[in-house]
């Protein structure tokens, strides 16, 4: 495949992945995936293959007041990226959050293998948790207590999956 059709097929594979996310399909979200996929954000950290998929499984059928907006899609034969905005209620504090975010993509054999998401985590948690997140969300104790809430949680959805 030429490098040009190539880049057209990794662009594709963007849109696809964010129009299954705005469906909350999670599997179709997945099958964009490698087996191996490495996924990293502030949140969960990196994720490798199936807990990938499972977080991906976890939010899409907890998604309450779900939307997702993206932008500034582009892709080459290897990597790519694209800018998203992430609206819903987070179930915890039933308070809207509006999260703002930077994808960086890698593809190997017409597939993601690597997806990095970048967002500000202290001002995702001033949304989520309110006057807590707004006081001390900056500080490692709360990001390191968010960040294990969020694997409790996925390890209790693989668990009963």
């Amino acid at each position: 495949m030429s490098d040009l059709n190539q880049s057209q097929s990794n662009t594709d594979l963007i849109f696809g992945f964010y129009d299954a996310f705005n469906r909350l399909d999670a599997e179709a979200m997945v099958a964009c995936y490698t087996d191996d996929v490495l996924f990293s954000d502030p949140v969960f950290g990196e994720l490798r293959g199936r807990q990938a998929g499972d977080m991906w499984r976890m939010l899409t059928s907890r998604a309450r007041d779900f939307s997702v907006r993206f932008d500034q899609v582009h892709a080459d034969e290897r990597s790519g990226g694209a800018h998203w905005i992430a609206t819903y209620l987070f179930s915890q504090t039933g308070r809207t959050v509006v999260n703002d975010i930077q994808a960086r993509f890698v593809f190997r054999d017409g597939k993601i293998c690597e997806h990095r998401d970048q967002f500000d985590l202290w001002r995702w948690s001033r949304q989520a948790l309110g006057a807590k997140g707004a006081l001390l969300g900056w500080t490692p104790f709360v990001q390191n207590a968010i960040r294990a809430q969020a694997h409790k949680g996925l390890q209790t959805f693989q668990a009963a999956h």
